[in-house]
């Protein structure tokens, strides 16, 4: 078995990961193996990135033989075991479970249960169509930042690679195998800005200006929209634009903005026990039988839940559940509804972070 370890001169990470968990407490793992099934498979490198001494560090365990998997295994959670949170990327699908189940082959008591896990690509991968990318595996991650490796293999042509190497030990293969660790092992910790989008979705955006615009669109016909400017909790590695349900974003670093449609019209409202109302066909509303019963007969039907409605003009912002009540409808089966955008709304920061937030939640559903 061989420890190899290397520190990273003047490496930082370009995302606030304090708000995980200080970063002596944050271990980032990845492991090679010769296949995908531990019972049918050596595993022959077991690397992890540590910050100690105000420094990032990489160490890698190499077996040099498959007989060393025990000893690799030992020797890697004795080291873990002053850390609290495993980050890693596909671990819970691959290398989490493979390296337990290589302890259960060898009878070592060896476990996570300490430890808080967190997946980089289970949390990226939700937004990869939002991101302008085909998939989230680790190389277009990379890719997306500009980020270069020296490797040039992948995993599997590895495999024959060790297996040489176990017969015949070269230097040169030896620095191929710790390389390609390595930089998978450097590509985790080089993508966490990534993580900035993740925060875009699920983190506290502030709106820090809300004004109604017209404007011209395409076909030259006059609109109104509702500009919001806002304040994004974690600094973006590059500017993004989406267009989604009529809403368009864009947001730079720390700034968005979020455009939404706004409807000056009349809509409707509707009432849910339309049991309880007549419908007043002249007067296209619906009346409270409490009220509308002494309306003439004639000019009177009992309601349905179609007609049960009473009409209102005004400003309206588009939502597609209900985040604001009162909401109202064009016609009883449109899917989409509204919420009036009134004098008193306008000044309401809160409810319009609200807003922004769960638009944005909207737009990564979307994709």
């Amino acid at each position: 078995m061989q420890i190899v370890n290397r520190t990273l001169e003047s490496f930082t990470i370009n995302y606030p990961v304090e708000g995980i968990a200080p970063p002596e407490k944050l271990l980032f793992v990845d492991i090679e193996t010769t296949g995908f099934t531990a019972k049918s498979s050596a595993l022959y490198l077991i690397g992890a990135a540590f910050f100690t001494d105000g420094r990032w560090q990489i160490r890698q365990w190499f077996c040099e033989n498959p007989d060393e998997e025990a000893a690799i295994l030992d020797a890697f959670f004795d080291f873990i075991s002053g850390y609290t949170h495993l980050i890693h990327f596909n671990g819970n699908n691959f290398d989490l479970p493979y390296l337990l189940q290589k302890c259960a082959q060898h009878k070592l008591p060896h476990s996570f249960d300490t430890f808080e896990g967190i997946d980089l690509y289970r949390r990226l991968s939700p937004y990869k169509a939002f991101l302008h990318v085909p998939n989230c595996k680790l190389k277009t991650l990379e890719g997306l930042l500009g980020i270069h490796r020296e490797d040039r293999f992948h995993g599997g042509e590895l495999i024959e690679i060790y297996r040489n190497y176990v017969h015949a030990p070269t230097e040169d293969a030896r620095f191929l195998l710790l390389l390609h660790n390595s930089d998978d092992i450097m590509g985790m910790l080089q993508i966490l800005p990534l993580l900035a989008f993740c925060d875009l979705f699920t983190g506290n955006i502030q709106a820090k200006k809300v004004q109604a615009n017209n404007y011209i669109d395409y076909h030259g016909q006059e609109k109104q929209e509702l500009l919001m400017k806002l304040a994004l909790p974690t600094p973006l590695p590059f500017p993004v634009s989406n267009l989604s349900n009529g809403c368009y974003f864009s947001g730079e670093k720390s700034k968005g903005i979020l455009k939404v449609p706004l409807y000056e019209e009349e809509m409707k409202y509707f009432y849910a026990n339309y049991k309880d109302y007549y419908y007043l066909p002249q007067e296209d509303i619906a009346l409270h039988k409490s009220v509308s019963s002494f309306v003439d007969k004639s000019h009177r039907i009992q309601a349905t839940a179609a007609t049960c409605y009473t009409r209102k003009y005004g400003r309206f912002l588009p939502q597609w559940d209900m985040l604001v009540e009162p909401f109202f409808k064009r016609e009883y089966k449109s899917g989409d509804s509204f919420f009036e955008l009134t004098d008193e709304r306008k000044t309401d920061r809160a409810l319009f972070s609200r807003y922004a937030r769960y638009l944005l939640g909207k737009m990564a559903k979307t994709y």
